[in-house]
């Protein structure tokens, strides 16, 4: 008999605890981030100070302040923001979960897949990653994998290619 004063703790962004094989993203992908938040600041600052420069008015360098603050706050935040991107690969299905004030988790069944695109822009291929995305017929059930080294973002799209085309052949 259980005892009604213990309660069980039920967290709908963790399914089947202990039986999930949850895969990170590389680390790589911070650095990725990190330039792109340095150079918008950077170029945003910039033209706070060409502000400042023609009217000399406090409010110019509050705001390049403010502006320097939000550039920091949001490094620390892609740093954790890549620490919670994941991926797990199961019999019918693949796992994506991601985010840290707002938690995602995509659960896509391979026979829901249409196709498969894998992407690398200038920056991710200088970084040797690339980006896995699925596409089903519901626009809202795409996910995306970022931050894979090319073997791994090939691996999973030819595994997944598969798994999408056996899964399908009964539709």
């Amino acid at each position: 008999m259980s005892d009604p004063s213990v309660r069980t703790v039920v967290d709908a962004l963790e399914p089947w605890p202990d039986t999930v094989e949850w895969r990170p993203v590389s680390g790589k992908l911070f650095w990725v981030q990190l330039i792109g938040i340095v150079t918008w600041t950077v170029v945003f600052a910039a033209g706070l100070i060409t502000g400042w420069f023609f009217a000399e008015h406090p409010a110019w360098l509050v705001a390049l302040g403010v502006e320097v603050l939000t550039g920091i706050w949001r490094v620390v935040v892609a740093a954790r923001a890549v620490q919670a991107w994941g991926y797990a690969e199961r019999d019918n299905d693949l796992l994506v979960r991601h985010g840290l004030l707002v938690r995602h988790l995509s659960i896509v069944p391979y026979a829901r897949m249409q196709y498969v695109d894998v992407t690398a822009g200038p920056l991710e291929r200088a970084f040797g990653l690339a980006t896995v995305q699925l596409h089903t017929a519901a626009a809202a059930s795409d996910a995306r994998v970022p931050g894979l080294p090319p073997e791994e973002a090939a691996r999973l799209r030819d595994r997944l290619t598969a798994l999408g085309e056996d899964r399908a052949e009964g539709l």
